[in-house]
Formats: C-alpha cells, structure tokens, sequence
C-alpha cells in the first residue's frame, strides 16, 4: 500500500510545489509529485497496479510476465495485475480500484489510444504516477500520465515497407504486380494505426495494389477467418501484411488450407507473409520459410519500467517517450539493410538479420 509518513509527506508537498512550475504539456521529462516519492523508509514495499489490454497474443502473454517476473516479491514488489479482456471499461474500473488501493505505480497498456482523460485525471489527483506501456493514450493535456514506454509503430511500418520494396525489386516483381492485403491488429490501437499507416505510405509511394484492409483483432483465429474471406474474393493475392505474428500463424493456416503456397517465391505463384512481433513462434516459421519478414515489437518492458520507477523513487526526470531497441529478421537474405523515418521525423537505418537456429535459440522470447 501507498506509504504514509508525515514528515516525508510533508517534504514531498513542498518538492511537489517546487516542481510544478517545470511541468506543462509537451515537456520532454516528467517526475513523480505527491508522497510516492519519499525515499524516509527505502526497506518499503512498492505496490504496482498493471492493467493490461489481455492475452490475445503471444507478444502479450510474454509482456505479461516480463512485468510479473521484474515487480517481483523478492524484487521488493506488490504487482496488482488485472487482464482488462480487450476491453477499455474493465480497464478504466481496474485504474479507479488502483486509485482505491493505494498503489504507488499504475502501469496501462491500454486496448485503444482515446478515452483516457477522465481516469488519468483521478490518477494524477490521486498523485499516483502513470507509467503507459506499449500502446499510446491520445489525451487533451499530456501531463495526465508521467511517461511512456513501447515501439515505434508507425518506423516498424515503415521497415516492414522499405523492405518490401527491395524484395521484390530483388525477385524482379514490378510494383504493379504486387496484390497485397493487410489483416490489421485492433482498430484504434497505436500498433494498427502506425503499422497499417507504414504499410499504406508505401502503397502510396511504390504504386502497389492493396486490395483489401480487415481486422484481425490480433488473434490467430480472427486472423485465420480474415484471411479465408480474402482468399476467396481475391485470387491473385501475393503478399499478405499481418499486423502481429498470431494473425500470421492464422493466414498461413487459411492459405496452406486453400491448397496455396506460403512461400517467398512470389513472381511464381507463392504468397509471402510479412508480420510484427519477432516471437519465438514467429521467428520459427521465419526459419521455414513461412514468413518472410518479421519485424520485431520488443515486448520485455518489465525492466524498463522499473528502471524508471527507481529514477521516479529518486526524484529523477525521466524522458516522456522511451523507444526500446528493435530488430528486423527475414528468411532470406535478399534485403541487406533497411531505412525508415521513426515518429520524430529522424530517418534511421537498421540491418536486416536473416534467422539462424543459434539467433532463435539465443533469444529471451
């Protein structure tokens, strides 16, 4: 529970008053205000509240634990976990049983990016710092939560669309002959939005064909569903775009059920799955040839979000947005690096990591 010492509570009034003339929406760095931050009994337990979006994928269920394993007991945390089931009421009910509760730390990866201000309102009257995790809140005053951690979906996007580009330059396919669909995550979620608006851009600036845009929830069974209905309106399908790898495992289901080759030979009748996530499940059909290019949504936040909440604990600013370091990994070997711009405006680089058995074997998730 949130620790209560009069002098500590005191002292932090002031430094809350001292602060807030360093506050404002559009800040680049946040602190912590309000008692949370008293340093008098180190020896105190933190209580976490986590409210997280569900468990309609792989990447989510390793987010989860990521979080379990680092708010630990042993790692001197009480972690309230709540699983709001894909659903943005259950969430709002688990951040005001928070605020009831007393936490020191809410953390939320909320299931789409509005909605948000009247909760986080309470929470900041509360003085409960807010961490958001992987998704982004669209709120009216950006001071309502304290900071962020996840991907750049929007970049992820636009790797997954620079590499298309030079893969079929590579396998000789004009831009004319590429038919492609997207199966997209949850409509209004941050990684449906950058992921679907990357892959759009590209179909803007190539001249590619995109013939079809549908939800697949993020589940491999939506994605699976999806995937028939498309196969049997289109017939010259030759890339299909998922937007996480479970919708992935579910279109790669619906094609081989179709008597259709998933495969990169796409100039000759195969078709080439791109996906998101970089699971241990995805990066295995990677290796077979299954999906030609994963590119990876990092989902082991639980030590980043500590590293922030100690420097929180310290009186530290912290950043508003922190990006974690991502990768891209292909089958083949026929694209060496990619370029994209991120959400800042910054065009960067990356490598493009052909999968080995010693990289997937290596990897925590």
């Amino acid at each position: 529970m949130k620790r209560k010492a009069l002098a500590a509570t005191l002292c932090m009034a002031m430094t809350a008053a001292l602060l807030a003339g360093c506050g404002g929406k559009g800040d680049s760095k946040s602190t912590a205000s309000g008692d949370t931050k008293n340093s008098e009994n180190g020896s105190d337990v933190l209580t976490v509240g986590f409210s997280q979006v569900g468990a309609e994928s792989d990447w989510r269920t390793a987010n989860s634990e990521s979080m379990k394993d680092t708010f630990s007991s042993e790692n001197g945390y009480e972690l309230i976990f709540d699983d709001a089931q894909q659903k943005q009421e259950n969430q709002i009910t688990a951040i005001r049983n928070f605020i009831q509760q007393e936490v020191d730390y809410i953390l939320l990866a909320p299931v789409t990016e509005t909605g948000w201000d009247t909760v986080l309102q309470e929470a900041k009257d509360a003085d409960i710092p807010v961490i958001i995790v992987d998704r982004m809140v669209d709120v009216s005053d950006d001071d309502l939560y304290t900071t962020w951690i996840g991907t750049d979906s929007l970049q992820e996007g636009r790797k997954a669309a620079d590499w298309l580009n030079q893969y079929a330059e590579a396998k000789e396919v004009k831009p004319e002959e590429l038919n492609i669909v997207n199966i997209q995550g949850t409509i209004g979620s941050t990684a449906q939005i950058g992921r679907t608006k990357g892959l759009e851009e590209g179909v803007e600036k190539y001249g590619w064909n995109l013939l079809a845009q549908q939800t697949g929830e993020f589940t491999q069974a939506k994605g699976q569903e999806v995937m028939e209905s498309m196969l049997k309106q289109y017939d010259n399908i030759n890339v299909v775009y998922c937007e996480n790898d479970n919708e992935a495992f579910g279109a790669i289901d619906a094609i081989e059920a179709a008597g259709k080759t998933v495969g990169g030979d796409i100039k000759n009748g195969e078709i080439a799955v791109i996906s998101f996530d970089t699971t241990n499940a995805g990066l295995t059909d990677t290796l077979s040839g299954k999906i030609a290019c994963d590119v990876e949504c990092n989902p082991l936040h639980g030590p980043r979000a500590e590293e922030l909440i100690k420097k929180l604990e310290a009186g530290e600013e912290v950043e508003k947005l922190n990006y974690v370091a991502e990768e891209i990994f292909t089958h083949g070997n026929d694209v060496a690096k990619v370029k994209a711009v991120n959400s800042l405006g910054d065009e960067e680089e990356f490598e493009v990591t052909q999968i080995t058995q010693e990289i997937l074997n290596g990897r925590a998730y």
